[in-house]
């Protein structure tokens, strides 16, 4: 289990990610963020990521988007020999996954878990609505 989260992205949206999920968990100093600014290139956001990364002995990655740009960084990194997980299609129920799997000491089953957590909300509601009916 790594006891460190990177989340990174196109924008700030990992840093504001980071302020949900501490909003609902509270702070949360394992988890770093790593934000690919527009004015920015790939060396910018590669040498942020290793400044973030150089100390730690283990880590996970949650990235935002599949073939974007923070992620391709990473998976070129991973190809060249790096050795880190890299998850991507980051969203917060991801990332208190990862909290609540560090406080248990737990492996966390991310893809499952974030898969799980997309719920077309009006067929929730019309099975609860049934259900009722039924009874």
């Amino acid at each position: 289990m790594s006891e460190h989260l990177v989340l990174v992205s196109h924008g700030r949206f990992c840093e504001e990610l980071k302020k949900s999920a501490e909003m609902i968990m509270g702070p949360q100093e394992t988890i770093s963020t790593v934000a690919l600014l527009p004015e920015e290139g790939e060396a910018d956001f590669l040498e942020k990521f290793e400044a973030i990364t150089e100390s730690l002995e283990d880590f996970v990655v949650f990235a935002d988007l599949l073939g974007g740009t923070p992620c391709n960084i990473l998976s070129k990194k991973i190809m060249q020999g790096a050795s880190f997980d890299l998850y991507t299609g980051m969203n917060l129920p991801m990332v208190i996954s990862y909290v609540n799997a560090n406080l248990l000491a737990i492996e966390g089953d991310y893809v499952k878990e974030s898969a799980e957590s997309i719920v077309k909300v009006n067929e929730l509601l019309l099975n609860v609505a049934v259900d009722d009916e039924d009874e």
